[in-house]
Formats: C-alpha cells, structure tokens, sequence
C-alpha cells in the first residue's frame, strides 16, 4: 500500500457472518446481586455481568438467570440476555458519503492497518494512491457522484462475501431500517465466569460479546475479501455498520457506546465478553493503557478480578482470544 494519507483521529468519537449457535434453554428468575449491584463470582476473582447497567432501550426483554452449558462442557448458570440489536444511545449511521466534496461529518470511518480513516470525498477519490491499486475508482470523475448501495437489493448484492461484480467500486452501506429498525439476538452468558486452562481462540464466525447499549461486538471485519472486490464496507463513526444477517454491529469501539465509570480512574466498563468477563475501554482515565495485558488482551486488579481492555478501533478486532469458557448465542 502506498502513498497512504495521515490517519485522522476519531477515536474520541461518539459483515458478512452468521453468529456462533452454542447453548439454549428457557427463561428462569432474575438474577441475585451483591449489596453493590455486581455478581460475585467467587474463585475467579472476577465480577461478573451486572444486569441493571444495561440500557432498558437496548434490550428486547429483561435480562434471566437459566440453567446453561458452556463450551467447554462446565454446566452452570447464565444470564439470558436479549438485545434490541439496534444502539440505544446513538443513531446507525452515517456510513457512505454522496459526493467527493463532502466532509467527515457526513460520512463514517473505514479502518486499516491499525488506523481509523474518515471516509469523507478526500478520501474516496485518494483510494488508488492509498492502496497503490489503479483500479480503484468508487466515484464517477465526471459528476463527483460516490456509487453508493443505497437500496436494499444494492445492500443484498454487495453486503456479502462473493460481490456481485456489478457493485466492485461501490461503497457499500446498508440501512438499519431494511432489517425493521434491528433485529434481535439472545445470548447466554455465565452469571460466574470460568476460566479456561489455556485461551480459546476467536474464530470468524464467534460473537465477542456485548454492549450495554444493546449492540453485538463482533469478530474482525473480513477486510480482505472486503477490500478485493473494490469496495468499502464503511462502519459509522461508532465502529458499528448493518448487514442483512445480523443486523447491526460493531466491529470496533469509538466510545460512542454507554459506558460506566469506575471510581479509581480504570477504563470505563463497555460490555461483556461471552465468557462473563467485563469488557472495559483500552485506555484509563489518565489515557494509558494498561502495560500486563495478556494474549487475551486482559489483566486483574484488586477491584474488577480479571477484565478485558478492548483494542483500538484501528485494530478490527476487540480482544485477541477468550479466558474463559463461553456461552453463546440462542436460536
């Protein structure tokens, strides 16, 4: 890749897969809490999810306790949680701009290389100079107009991993309102996290968990098979963009997303892993990161037991392997 624009700080800002079938099971109480609101998690020196930092808007039901097996076999209790599948806190959106004169404000972000890039006109018409490639033209020279999937049959032919080549040089975005506004997952997750022997891999297809605001974190982006057809899957500011399969999800954290502050300057809580480990943002309050995380992105403290601390946006991905056995999602 050459000639390669500065990438633009977004961070501060507020695809194509089905999602891992792992457990099932009915509905049971609500969830018993601590005096302090978290779950004790007992041995693992962990605290688990707290229910009531959920945004209401974000879920579809109230969040249950079941009777759950994880994926490594342990049979335990989780919480049945169920999202909205659409942010509670922010808009979707938007993704693509309409014209080469537009700006980042009307416009979301693509991510490379560890870097998060505006997706404004500028960077549309630089795209040949930054991936070193001729071939890319996702504008017509003649009008400024950007090829945009802005229908739901566009959206169906590009948003998947085989292109139809009548949308190479497009960038392609789809609208939350073509899956009804979200559309609804059901996860199960240990109400006591369980810590594996040896870290579990994330595979292409393995939901990372999720927001308090209702939002899937996922897996990578399969930027390369994105990138070789000549389009631009464009997330929106939030990291997050909607395919016809799951919806709406993030695929990086901007720290648009609800977040719970902790009271000796930690990195704010995000969400949970599928493991029942919080998911914190990657950087204190003091704006370092944490110098011990582990493969799995994570580390324990006194306070929070063992925690994860997301990656940057840049970086597609949220943490780099599992700690703990999962649950998954119910179908």
């Amino acid at each position: 890749m050459n000639n390669r624009p500065a990438p633009l700080s977004r961070l501060s800002l507020c695809l194509l897969l089905p999602l891992l079938s792992c457990a099932d099971g009915k509905s049971g109480d609500t969830a018993a809490t601590t005096d302090s609101g978290a779950v004790d998690s007992g041995a693992t020196g962990a605290t688990g999810l707290n229910p009531d930092y959920f945004l209401s808007a974000g879920l579809a039901a109230a969040i249950t306790t079941e009777p759950c097996t994880l994926s490594g076999g342990t049979e335990t209790t989780c919480y049945r949680v169920t999202i909205a599948g659409a942010p509670a806190d922010h808009d979707a959106g938007p993704f693509c701009p309409r014209s080469i004169d537009d700006g980042a404000d009307v416009a979301g972000i693509w991510i490379d290389g560890g870097e998060v890039y505006d997706v404004s006109g500028a960077f549309i018409t630089g795209l040949a100079d930054f991936y070193g490639d001729e071939n890319w033209q996702l504008y017509d020279p003649q009008t400024g107009e950007v090829r945009v999937t802005d229908t739901q049959a566009a959206c169906e032919a590009a948003a998947r991993p085989d292109v139809d080549p009548a949308y190479q040089n497009y960038c392609v975005e789809c609208d939350i309102s073509y899956v009804d506004g979200g559309i609804s997952a059901t996860y199960l997750i240990p109400v006591t996290p369980i810590p594996l022997s040896s870290e579990a891999g994330i595979g292409p297809m393995d939901i990372i968990g999720v927001a308090l605001n209702g939002v899937a974190f996922d897996p990578p982006a399969p930027t390369d098979a994105i990138l070789s057809a000549y389009t631009i899957a464009a997330f929106d500011d939030c990291g997050g963009h909607v395919n016809l399969a799951v919806g709406y999800h993030y695929h990086g954290a901007t720290g648009c997303s609800e977040q719970i502050a902790q009271d000796d300057g930690h990195a704010p809580l995000i969400g949970y892993a599928m493991d029942g480990y919080a998911m914190h943002a990657m950087q204190n309050g003091d704006g370092a990161e944490p110098d011990d995380l582990d493969g799995c992105r994570g580390h324990s403290d006194s306070a929070r037991g063992y925690h994860y601390h997301v990656a940057s946006a840049g970086e597609n991905m949220f943490i780099g392997c599992f700690h703990g056995e999962q649950g998954g999602e119910v179908r």
